[in-house]
């Protein structure tokens, strides 16, 4: 992975053979970052996504492999009791226009991502919400 850091917008490579999320993380507690939003595409041969079950408070994770273009991966990077935490959502298609995404919870680069990390001046924590069953935005 190589990356820039123009005033508070990073510009990353993440490379072939490296994980999305961990290299995510080397970023941000190299940098310092408490808040950002987080933008990217590429193409992965090894993913997982999962989507939480409101009735159960429950994750269900699926695991792709094979040919994927990242045609989204969106989410936040943001604090959990003032340590490092990411909420990331990735889709990715096949060569026959199928997507499939969900909450990232593992990708592997195939070849490149591209991604643009946006820093926003402050902090947001969260807090784990019983009711609903996910670690929420505290303000």
């Amino acid at each position: 992975m190589e990356y820039r850091r123009f005033n508070n917008t990073i510009v990353a490579r993440i490379d072939k053979g490296e994980e999305i999320l961990s290299q995510i993380k080397e970023i941000a507690l190299k940098e310092n970052i408490k808040l950002a939003n987080v933008n990217a595409l590429g193409a992965t041969n090894n993913f997982v996504v999962g989507v939480f079950k409101t009735a159960e408070k429950k994750y269900y994770s699926n695991e792709f492999k094979g040919d994927f273009e990242i045609v989204s991966l969106t989410g936040t990077i943001n604090t959990m009791n003032g340590e490092f935490y990411t909420h990331i959502h990735m889709s990715a298609g096949n060569d026959k226009g199928e997507v499939f995404g969900g909450h990232l919870n593992k990708a592997i680069v195939s070849a490149t991502c591209e991604m643009v990390i946006n820093i926003i001046d402050g902090t947001v924590d969260r807090y784990a919400d019983e009711e609903i069953g996910l670690n929420l935005f505290k303000f």
